[in-house]
């Protein structure tokens, strides 16, 4: 049949578990794979009960970004580094300071 097939394995996998792990771990383990199933049973029966969202056809090319409405969106942050866009001009932030010869935001990357 395979190794699983045969009884004697199965009971041999059963006493290597005991051994490893041994009495007083399994009904706590046990226990928390018993309300792993059943919170992942509960997320599926939610997640059937939403219904999807109907798909639109998009036919024209996507809007460019919006400027930022006021002042204090364009306000830069002390202490924070800023990108500029070599194609559209706009500043992005660079929180982690990597230094970019030629940046192109994701944008214009999906323009081109």
């Amino acid at each position: 049949m395979g190794f699983l097939g045969e009884p004697t394995h199965w009971i041999l996998i059963l006493l290597l578990i005991l051994v490893f792990f041994g009495a007083k771990r399994l009904p706590e383990m046990g226990k928390g794979l018993g309300e792993g199933l059943k919170g992942f049973k509960e997320g599926l029966k939610g997640a059937s009960d939403i219904p999807a969202a109907p798909v639109a056809q998009q036919t024209a090319a996507p809007a460019p970004p919006a400027a930022p409405a006021s002042a204090a969106a364009t306000a830069e942050k002390p202490g924070m580094e800023y990108v500029t866009c070599s194609q559209c001009g706009n500043k992005f932030e660079n929180p982690l300071g990597f230094k970019v010869a030629d940046y192109v935001c994701r944008f214009c990357q999906s323009r081109t």
